[in-house]
């Protein structure tokens, strides 16, 4: 028996949720986001799950240079672009996608002579105020890149920032202000998010770029992923590893935070922030054992946490716990620890062994 802490990866969970987008977007094509090594899934084990995607979104350019190492050949598209001429160079020879968010960038693309060319998302903000030209300027440095050399065919693009509060009306703005446009000047568009997508019809244009979404959990702040047809993708376990008769009165881990309140059985499991499990989950955050929720009791510790083991009078050493996935929605422990399911995902550690699982259909 193994008893290092697994991250399953389900890859028909990968499969259904896209499906989902392709449900929700039939006319649009699929950029399936997997930057950040998959968000702490694995690129490489994701981009095969994802084989039915048009393409792949990536933050830069050494995930784009990775997965045409591993043989992917899907258009791959750099969502914050490159900085250097031996970027630009090294993409290009990729076939890459570029974003140009920056005249910095419209700047190096100007400089190239090379016999390749490559299709340029040129990205306006519309109200995210982080990445983006503004769109006093969209006009001027579009016609600069269409006279770039390199450039084969230019697109327009956008991100949305507050799609995950379906309350905020921000999204309606920033639609509203993309809408007004000089659309009809570029080849394509890409709005839509993973709530932009689920939320926001509108946003469905020639490309979406799902992320969040593809792993099973909710884009939105008011959710969880099961409640939007969505499958948890990553199931992370560990194993018992001591089962101690603990007697009223006495503290439990570092700092004594928590007191047995009778005698009562505690479980220790070999799992901790070591491993990705985020040290502010407090007491009570629940722990999967035997299919039934248990609470995490003191404080997490670098490679063991410990649980109120009270519902099994006779729980054994080796016997699985899960953390989050299958059962237990990665947003709930999140909260539990005051962060996101997104951190938690992309924080799993090199620790922790990876186990695939459903590869059935797989391209």
């Amino acid at each position: 028996m193994n008893f290092a802490p697994q991250a399953s990866i389900d890859h028909a969970a990968l499969r259904h949720n896209l499906a989902r987008v392709r449900q929700l977007a039939p006319t649009s094509r699929v950029w399936a986001v997997i930057k950040a090594n998959a968000y702490g899934h694995g690129i490489g084990r994701v981009a095969r799950g994802l084989a039915g995607a048009d393409g792949f979104a990536v933050a830069r350019i050494e995930e784009a240079l990775r997965l045409r190492e591993l043989g992917v050949r899907k258009p791959l598209l750099i969502l914050e672009g490159v900085f250097s001429v031996d970027d630009a160079r090294a993409a290009i020879a990729a076939d890459c996608q570029l974003a140009v968010h920056h005249p910095y960038q419209v700047d190096l693309l100007e400089g190239l002579e090379l016999p390749a060319t490559i299709n340029v998302w040129l990205k306006v903000d519309t109200g995210m105020h982080r990445l983006g030209l503004r769109v006093e300027r969209l006009e001027e440095l579009s016609t600069r890149l269409r006279a770039c050399s390199v450039v084969r065919q230019l697109n327009l693009m956008t991100h949305l920032a507050n799609a995950d509060d379906r309350g905020d009306d921000a999204t309606r703005r920033q639609c509203e202000l993309y809408a007004s446009l000089p659309l009809r000047s570029f080849m394509q568009h890409s709005l839509a998010n993973s709530a932009g997508l689920i939320a926001y019809p509108e946003t469905r244009r020639d490309w979406v770029r799902p992320g969040i979404m593809l792993y099973g959990v909710s884009p939105f702040v008011d959710s969880l992923g099961l409640e939007e047809d969505l499958r948890p993708v990553m199931t992370f376990s560990a194993r018992v590893i001591a089962v101690n008769r603990c007697k009223a009165g006495e503290p439990i881990g570092y700092g004594g935070i928590y007191r047995c309140p009778v005698d009562m059985p505690v479980a220790v499991l070999g799992v901790g922030y070591g491993d990705g499990y985020p040290r502010h989950a407090g007491s009570g955050t629940p722990v999967l054992l035997r299919g039934h929720r248990v609470p995490l009791i003191g404080r997490v510790s670098m490679d063991m946490l410990t649980v109120d083991a009270r519902q099994f009078a006779d729980l054994q050493i080796g016997e699985e716990a899960i953390l989050w996935g299958r059962g237990l929605p990665v947003e709930e422990i999140a909260r539990a620890a005051g962060t996101i399911g997104y951190e938690l995902l992309c924080g799993i550690t090199g620790r922790v062994e990876f186990a695939d699982c459903n590869l059935t259909e797989e391209a």
